[in-house]
């Protein structure tokens, strides 16, 4: 094969760059893989991807550069998209979470970079939103290692991974709040399940209006069960509370746990107990619905900016970029 001048120019150029710079070299060639892996991937490639993926990280073990860490970040996703693809190849989804354990600590270490940049320069807006994004990439790695343990059907192993990334004080206070949160759900459907269904839970008339009415379970241990599950519950999602305040996620728990509490007080005949709760059920709801409601207009600010953003790149009125991305 011939090759130009300008070729051989440029080779030698790039030699003599890389030659006062081993590490140079590998980001290069890190950078290469990880691109030519990203294009096998969106090509349906995947054992390509994950090939080119793996050289990607493979050059630089500590994964403490941008391109190694999202190689691997990348090489787990490959792995999970093929056992997404096929739930019966469960040795995929166990790869998947080895790769995702091992990414894992190397994003936590991006936070803590970006969280200094942060308390350095608050009043940097490109900062603050790069420790968001990596703070977003933790929270979704810690999610999809217990996405798989569950399909996987390994309970003890998803309990004790959520249980380890709420105490992890290195993680983000939302990263952890959201671990607090899945393992208070899991307590409330406990719950739910015992006092939602007949003959604990009846329909009555009340003053000519329909109504429910709740009784104490058959058999003692399902009681016991259900106060069991409403407890653990409750101190998981306070858990939550008390690291992310602001969690609309974890005060529409705090709103169902509560309603459970009021059930378990009129099964006790605990009638003041009852109203007790449902009040304090009322105002967990009404603090769900303000926070919901700010999240979802910060998202449509959110969104709306970046479509600005973009018409003014394109040359495009935020009109005619709208009707181009939503046609009639």
């Amino acid at each position: 094969m011939k090759i130009s001048r300008v070729g051989i120019l440029a080779s030698v150029v790039i030699l003599t760059m890389l030659t006062g710079s081993c590490s140079f070299y590998y980001r290069i060639m890190s950078r290469k893989a990880l691109v030519d892996g990203a294009k096998a991937y969106n090509d349906r490639k995947f054992d390509e991807a994950e090939n080119e993926f793996r050289k990607a990280a493979g050059y630089d073990d500590s994964l403490s550069t941008f391109e190694s860490r999202t190689a691997q970040l990348f090489l787990a996703r490959t792995i999970h998209s093929g056992y997404a693809g096929n739930r019966g190849e469960t040795k995929l989804a166990e790869s998947a979470i080895a790769e995702y354990k091992k990414v894992l600590p190397a994003f936590m270490a991006d936070v803590a970079e970006k969280q200094a940049a942060v308390k350095a320069n608050p009043g940097n807006e490109m900062a603050v939103k790069e420790l968001k994004a990596s703070e977003d990439t933790v929270g979704s790695i810690v999610r999809a290692v217990a996405g798989l343990y569950e399909n996987l059907q390994q309970q003890d192993k998803w309990k004790a991974w959520q249980t380890e990334q709420a105490k992890n004080e290195k993680l983000p206070a939302r990263v952890r709040a959201a671990s607090y949160i899945s393992m208070g759900a899991k307590d409330y459907n406990c719950a739910n399940e015992i006092s939602d269904n007949e003959p604990v839970k009846k329909t009555v008339t009340v003053d000519g209006e329909p109504a429910y009415q709740f009784s104490k379970p058959e058999k003692t241990e399902d009681f016991d069960k259900l106060k069991e599950c409403v407890a653990k519950g409750q101190e998981y999602i306070d858990a939550a509370l008390k690291l992310d305040p602001e969690s609309d996620s974890g005060w529409s728990y705090k709103t169902s746990l509560l309603i459970q509490e009021s059930r378990i007080a009129e099964m006790n005949g605990d009638s003041e107990g009852k109203e007790k709760f449902k009040t304090e059920s009322e105002k967990a709801k009404k603090k769900f619905e303000e926070l919901a409601a700010k999240r979802k207009k910060a998202e449509e600010a959110e969104a709306r900016k970046a479509l600005e953003e973009r018409a003014k790149k394109e040359g495009k009125k935020v009109e005619e970029l709208e009707k181009e991305l939503n046609p009639e």
